[in-house]
C-alpha cells in the first residue's frame, strides 16, 4: 500500500478522513479515484475537468512533482500539497 499525505485544509471538510491514508493504486489518480470511494467529493477538491489536477494542487511521489497519469508503486509515499497564497 502506498501511504498518501494530504493537507490539512481538507480533514475539516470530510468526516473520518486523516491526514495520512493508505490507498493501492497504479496511478495517481487512481488513489485520488481511492480517495472518492471512501470520501465522495474529495475528488472534485483535487481533479478539475479533463482530467488535470487543479491549478492550485501540487502531488509528489517520493518527492518528484507528479500528474494524474505517474505510477504509484506498492510503498511510495505520495505528498499532496495545496498552494496557499494571501496578503
Amino acid at each position: 500500500m502506498a501511504d498518501l499525505r494530504l493537507p490539512g485544509t481538507l480533514t475539516p471538510l470530510f468526516p473520518g478522513l486523516s491526514r495520512r491514508v493508505e490507498v493501492e493504486a497504479a496511478n495517481v489518480l487512481g488513489a485520488i479515484d481511492e480517495l472518492e470511494q471512501r470520501w465522495p467529493g474529495l475528488r472534485d477538491r483535487l481533479v478539475a475537468e479533463g482530467p488535470a489536477l487543479r491549478s492550485h494542487i501540487h502531488v509528489y511521489v517520493d518527492g518528484e512533482r507528479a500528474a494524474l497519469d505517474t505510477p504509484v508503486a506498492e510503498r511510495s509515499r505520495l505528498d499532496v500539497i495545496a498552494a496557499i497564497s494571501g496578503g
